[in-house]
């Protein structure tokens, strides 16, 4: 009974897809009864298949697995990489995010060796106040061993109504007995703005994570809190931001563009055709804008740099954004699930496409190894200046990640520093295992370091004292964040990491060439507009 029931809903979204599918692409190509005829073919054949495959597979058929982790998504991928189909779990996660927070204690957690072991406590959260550290390994919630279970499997038992108290027993290196916690859940936010500072006197400095349904809203506290209006110059971190909704992006660029200039567009077969302009505009707060971008900035993010680029109000530095410019509209369908499929593309308002090739490209090749177009878009700036599109966003001062040395990489890819699926373990663990003495301000001295080369002697890394002295900076500042996180938490931590940021010494020296470029800009447009007025 409970197989023919699951049996008639996974045939049931497949025709809800299918529909969706002929409503958006069937009418376009053929508007015609032998149109609508081909679909009922097609799904009269996938049906035939599935129970074929059903009725005959040597062994037992998952059909509930077959049709979301295969059928499906196999069928969305064939029109392009960002079309999906989320299952009911997967909307609730992606749901969760949008909302921008969730019900629970507030941390990162990961899979080691069967067991679940504490990335980070979110700074200020039920975890962080209940003394939870990176590294603990969570051995029961509410009493029940969580050894063998799926980190997500954990992390839902950690998940629960606000107010309501979880009991977790963790272990901790250095600590003979465990530690027993008792945590009341809360509302745990996911900020799209996770971290903002002076980074110098007079400049700004905010990280914009994600957009989510709280995105625009946090940037205006964190501007408010830096005194914006007042500051010589504004850093705006994208990096790794993979994106979101649209509306929160088109937020962001109304808080810096002047008010009526086009922030983006996007048009498609079946989308009506639309431009987002800025509705209250900067309000005349000219702060010199400067905006990081890297591989990792995708959709939203390229939105926001694209248009701040367009209407040279800011210089972009970094690496050449992802390049993924498809809008995904939802469609809802039974048992919680849903599909996102691409139904238009997004244009910057020079008319640049922001979304790279992906005809004739595999997944993996679109994901992991892009290729910059043979003839890139060129378009025009507001004050003249060549932007190009068809392949993400190009910085105008091409900045890379400086590449570590092969002993740096062998010291990542181990988890030397904090454990990380495969490696060796976690030395910021077994060092603060030992009980230091960290103060605020702390910074690791000769005593750190030598215990550092003993512990890499431990776990037979292989090291000469050539390697330690060539990268004793980095190492000392690497052994400096973790500790960081672990004893003050991220919000501190994040000022650590900042002290060995290239790109964003860079972007601190470009802020006088961005204040030039907008003073330009706006000069060219004034006297292009009084041309137009003396000659109609």
């Amino acid at each position: 009974m409970h197989s023919s029931r699951r049996t008639s809903v996974v045939f049931i979204l497949i025709l809800g897809v299918c529909a969706i599918l002929g409503g958006l692409y069937g009418p376009a190509v053929k508007a015609t009864a032998a149109g609508a005829g081909d679909l009922q073919d097609s799904v009269r054949s996938f049906s035939r298949v599935l129970a074929i495959v059903q009725q005959n597979y040597a062994e037992p058929v998952d059909i509930e697995k077959a049709v979301y982790d295969g059928a499906i998504p196999g069928m969305l991928h064939v029109l392009d990489p960002h079309s999906n189909f989320f299952d009911p779990k997967e909307y609730a996660q992606l749901r969760e995010e949008q909302h921008g927070h969730y019900y629970g204690v507030g941390m990162t957690v990961a899979p080691q060796a069967n067991q679940t072991v504490v990335i980070a406590p979110f700074p200020g959260s039920p975890a962080f106040k209940a003394g939870i550290r990176p590294g603990d390994v969570i051995q029961k919630v509410d009493g029940k061993p969580t050894e063998g279970l799926t980190t997500t499997a954990v992390a839902d038992l950690l998940k629960g109504p606000k107010g309501t108290n979880v009991h977790i027993t963790l272990s901790r290196e250095g600590w003979a007995q465990p530690i027993e916690v008792d945590v009341t859940r809360d509302t745990i936010p996911r900020p799209g703005v996770d971290f903002y500072t002076m980074v110098k006197p007079g400049i700004g400095y905010v990280r914009v994570s994600a957009f989510n349904e709280t995105t625009d809203s946090e940037l205006e506290s964190a501007l408010e809190k830096l005194d914006y209006p007042h500051l010589d110059g504004l850093i705006l971190d994208l990096r790794n931001n993979p994106g979101g909704l649209l509306p929160e992006a088109v937020g962001i660029g109304d808080t810096f563009l002047d008010k009526n200039e086009l922030i983006v567009s996007h048009r498609g077969r079946s989308s009506p055709d639309r431009s987002y302009y800025a509705l209250r505009g900067n309000n005349g707060v000219e702060v010199p804008l400067v905006v990081l971008i890297n591989a990792g900035s995708a959709s939203a993010s390229e939105i926001v740099a694209g248009a701040i680029q367009d209407h040279d109000r800011g210089i972009i530095v970094g690496e050449t954004s992802f390049g993924k410019g498809l809008v995904q509209t939802q469609f809802p369908l039974s048992e919680d699930s849903a599909l996102l499929l691409t139904t238009a593309k997004y244009y910057t308002p020079s008319g640049r496409l922001i979304q790279r090739n992906y005809k004739n490209v595999s997944l993996y090749d679109y994901h992991y190894n892009p290729q910059a177009p043979k003839q890139p878009e060129v378009k025009l700036s507001d004050s003249g200046r060549q932007v190009f599109g068809g392949d993400g966003i190009t910085p105008d001062i091409v900045m890379a990640e400086p590449k570590l040395t092969p002993f740096e990489q062998t010291l990542i890819d181990r988890g030397v520093f904090f454990y990380q699926p495969g490696g060796v373990g976690s030395f910021t663990r077994d060092f603060l295992g030992t009980k230091p003495n960290i103060q605020q301000g702390w910074q690791p001295d000769a005593a750190a370091v030598a215990a550092f080369q003993q512990y890499l002697t431990k776990q037979k890394i292989a090291y000469t004292p050539e390697d330690i002295q060539k990268d004793m900076d980095w190492i000392k500042w690497r052994i400096q964040y973790e500790v960081y996180v672990s004893i003050f938490g991220l919000t501190e931590a994040n000022k650590v990491s900042l002290q060995r940021d290239p790109q964003l010494d860079r972007a601190i020296e470009a802020i006088p060439q961005a204040k030039a470029l907008y003073d330009n800009a706006r000069k060219i447009l004034a006297e292009r507009q009084n041309t137009e007025t003396i000659h109609p």
